[in-house]
C-alpha cells in the first residue's frame, strides 16, 4: 500500500502552479466525460434511434406497398408522392437481385448503419442491403421482392443529426476559453509566492533583499509581511551582535596588552616564560572565539571568482612549507556571489586543520551549472567517522589531533560550518582517497 502512495505521489507534478492547474482541470475533464456520455449515450442514441424507426417504417410500407403494385403509372404516382412528402427516392428493378454489404462503416456511417438496422430487422421481414455515402451525405436501402429488387434512397439528415457534434464543439471551446483564463488568473496568484520564495532563498544566502514588497492574495501577503518583520529582527540582531563584539574585543585586549607590558618587565626567568606563554594562549583563544562569535560581520556580497580565493589561500600556505594541490578546470566560469573575506576564512581554517595533521593537501573545484563545489582532501590521520558531526561543534577537540601543540581550540571547522551555511551551502566530511579527511563544500549560485 506504501509503495501504491509512493507511485502515486511521483505522479504529481511538483510545481505549485502546476498543481493548481491540475485541480482545475480535472473538474472541467471529468464533466466534459461525463455530459458526453450523458449525450452520446442516452440522448444521442435514442434520437438516432427513432430516426431510424421512421425511416425504416417508411421503408417498409413502400416495400409493402410496390408489392402490390402491377400498373407502372401507380409505382411511378408512389414514387413522385414519397419524393415530396417523404424525401426518399424511390426506384424498381424488376427481376432485380441484391447482394450481402460487404462494406464495414465508420464514424457516424457506423452509427447510422447500425440503428437502421435495428428497426429494419422488426418492420422489413425481407432480405435487405444498407448502403451509406458520408460524403454524399445519402443512405440507400435495397430491399428483395418476390419478383424484384426495391432501392430506396434517403438523404442522410433523416438519419444522422450533426447537433450532437456542434454540442461538444461548443464544449470544448468553452472549455478552453476557461481554462485559459485560469492559467492565466493561476499564474498572476502564483507569481507573488514565488518572489516570496526568491526572497526568502536570496535572505538563506546572505544576500539582501531591499526591493521585495507584500503583493498577491492576503493569505501571501500576510507570509510576505512575516518575512519582511522577521528579515528585519534578524538584521537588527546581527548587527546588536556585531557591535557588541566590537565593545568585548575591546574591553578583553585592552588589559591582555597591559597584561603583556607587565610581563615583559619581569625579570627573566622560568615564571615569566610560562606567564607570557599562557598570556599568548588567552590571546590566541579570545581571537577564536570572537571569530566564531563574530562570524560574516557587515561583509557585503559581491560577485567573486572561487578560483582566486583557492589560489591565493593554497599560495598562503606553500609559503608555510605546506604542499598543496590545486586542480580545476580552466575553461569553465567560477564566479558566483558570496561574501570573499568569509569563504577565505572558512577554507584557510580547513586548509589549516589539514596542514596540522596532514604533509600535503588537494583542492578540487568543479561547477555543473549553478552548483559548485570545493573539494579539499589530505594524506593525514583523518577523523573517525562516528566523530564527524561531533567536529562541527563549537569548542569540540578530538584528543588525538586537536591540542595546545597543534594550537586548536575546536573552532576551526564549528566556523567553516557556520560561513557556508550562512551562505546556503552546505559541507559534509567523508573519508579521502588519499588517506586522510575529505571536506566537501557545496554552494549554489
Amino acid at each position: 500500500m506504501g509503495q501504491g502512495k509512493f507511485s502515486i505521489k511521483r505522479l504529481l507534478p511538483r510545481s505549485l502552479f502546476a498543481r493548481s492547474l491540475l485541480i482545475l482541470t480535472v473538474p472541467i475533464v471529468l464533466t466534459m466525460v461525463i455530459t458526453t456520455y450523458i449525450f452520446f449515450e442516452r440522448h444521442w442514441e435514442r434520437m438516432a434511434g427513432r430516426l431510424a424507426y421512421a425511416v425504416a417504417g417508411e421503408v417498409a410500407f413502400l416495400a409493402e406497398q410496390v408489392e402490390h403494385i402491377d400498373d407502372p403509372a401507380e409505382l411511378k404516382y408512389l414514387s413522385d408522392n414519397s419524393l415530396a412528402q417523404m424525401q426518399i427516392s424511390l426506384r424498381y428493378v424488376e427481376g432485380g437481385t441484391i447482394k450481402p454489404d460487404p462494406v464495414i462503416y465508420t464514424g457516424r456511417g457506423h452509427i447510422i448503419k447500425k440503428f437502421l438496422a435495428q428497426e429494419l430487422k422488426y418492420k422489413l421481414k425481407k432480405p435487405y442491403r444498407i448502403l451509406i455515402d458520408t460524403n454524399e451525405k445519402w443512405i440507400q436501402v435495397q430491399v428483395q421482392l418476390s419478383e424484384g429488387a426495391l432501392i430506396v434512397t434517403s438523404p442522410e439528415r433523416r438519419l444522422f443529426s450533426s447537433s450532437g457534434y456542434v454540442f461538444l464543439i461548443w464544449m470544448i471551446g468553452i472549455s478552453s476559453v476557461l481554462l485559459i483564463v485560469a492559467i492565466l488568473f493561476m499564474r498572476n496568484q502564483i507569481r507573488p509566492i514565488k518572489r516570496l520564495a526568491l526572497a526568502a532563498e536570496r535572505f538563506g544566502k546572505g544576500r539582501d533583499v531591499p526591493f521585495f514588497k507584500p503583493e498577491g492574495a492576503r493569505e501571501v501577503r500576510a507570509a510576505a509581511h512575516s518575512f519582511i518583520g522577521m528579515r528585519d529582527r534578524i538584521n537588527k540582531q546581527i548587527q546588536t551582535r556585531t557591535t557588541m563584539l566590537a565593545g568585548v574585543s575591546h574591553d578583553l585586549r585592552t588589559p591582555l596588552t597591559r597584561m603583556k607590558l607587565q610581563v615583559e618587565m619581569l625579570p627573566e626567568g622560568e615564571d615569566r616564560d610560562a606567564l607570557k606563554s599562557d598570556i599568548e594562549d588567552m590571546k590566541r583563544m579570545i581571537d577564536a572565539y570572537l571569530q566564531f562569535a563574530k562570524g560574516d560581520g557587515n561583509e557585503a556580497m559581491e560577485r567573486t571568482d572561487i578560483v582566486e580565493i583557492l589560489k591565493r589561500q593554497k599560495n598562503s600556505f606553500e609559503r608555510n612549507g605546506l604542499d598543496v594541490e590545486f586542480e580545476y578546470n580552466e575553461k569553465q566560469n567560477y564566479e558566483i556571489f558570496l561574501r570573499p573575506i568569509a569563504i577565505e576564512r572558512c577554507i584557510g581554517n580547513i586548509i589549516s586543520n589539514a596542514g596540522h595533521h596532514a604533509k600535503k593537501v588537494w583542492l578540487t573545484l568543479s561547477r555543473d551549472e549553478d552548483e559548485f563545489e570545493i573539494i579539499i582532501d589530505d594524506n593525514g590521520s583523518g577523523i573517525d567517522p562516528e566523530q564527524y558531526d561531533d567536529v562541527f561543534k563549537p569548542f569540540y577537540r578530538e584528543e588525538k589531533s586537536r591540542n595546545k601543540k597543534t594550537g586548536g581550540v575546536g573552532l576551526g571547522l564549528s566556523i567553516a560550518q557556520d560561513i557556508i551555511l550562512a551562505h546556503g551551502g552546505d559541507i559534509i566530511l567523508d573519508k579521502s582517497p588519499q588517506g586522510g579527511l575529505r571536506v566537501i563544500i557545496n554552494l549554489t549560485a
